[in-house]
């Protein structure tokens, strides 16, 4: 499982995994690779914390190893 994370931190992780954005989009920010669309939390001063970022994860469907290895 991930621990917690700051957003940049999240941005650059995604963008390393072939992920564009984040764009604006409603409510949140997404990031979009290929026909994945995934929302992402907007900005704020705290981290983002891991069952949110694991949340993420399986709608991206992305592994927490290869989370890891990035």
């Amino acid at each position: 499982m991930p621990n917690n994370i700051s957003w940049r931190k999240l941005v650059q992780k995604f963008r390393r995994l072939g992920f564009d954005g984040p764009y604006s989009g409603g409510r949140h920010l997404f990031m979009v690779k290929e026909n994945i669309k995934v929302r992402i939390p907007n900005p704020h001063r705290g981290d983002i914390s891991k069952h949110l970022v694991s949340e993420i994860l399986r709608q991206a469907s992305i592994s927490g190893r290869d989370w890891e290895k990035v």
